[in-house]
């Protein structure tokens, strides 16, 4: 409990020093209403957009794999992620007696696709299950952009 509590005090902390930023740079700071559906979905994706290097994924198995080195890792227990989600972003690799992930954060296939193509480039990816889902996720892009198309 400590640890999230100190993990939550370190985000605020975080997000003031980005307010004084942008307001010795004359940036407006536009957000969301904490209330709106798009609120924290977007705040996962600034998160995704940054961190897209530093990806695990959960196989069949239920254990997860770092997306490019193939990593097996587990979710530090003190992470506030408790359920098993399919992809997941993390700020720290701790190699203990177990390879642990911390500072971990949900995100989804569809969005690193869309976000980093030059990385999940397909062709120098490892073959496996993250690749699979990735190609999944690629067709899904590809299509949707040909609707879009179509639309306009």
């Amino acid at each position: 409990m400590k640890q999230k509590l100190r993990s939550i005090l370190s985000a605020l902390n975080v997000r003031r020093q980005l307010s004084g930023i942008m307001a010795n740079l004359d940036i407006t700071l536009v957000g969301n209403d904490i209330k709106s559906s798009s609120y924290y979905p977007n705040i996962r994706l600034a998160l995704t957009a940054g961190m897209f290097m530093q990806v695990a994924f959960k196989q069949s198995t239920g254990k997860y794999l770092t997306a490019k080195d193939s990593q097996q890792v587990e979710i530090h227990p003190s992470s506030v992620v408790i359920s098993k989600p399919d992809w997941v972003l993390f700020e720290e690799f701790a190699l203990t007696t177990k390879n642990f992930i911390r500072t971990v954060s949900v995100t989804q296939v569809d969005w690193l696709v869309e976000i980093a193509p030059h990385y999940f480039d397909l062709e120098n990816f490892p073959k496996g299950e993250a690749k699979d889902a990735l190609e999944i996720a690629y067709r899904k892009l590809v299509s949707a952009r040909r609707a879009d198309r179509r639309i306009r």
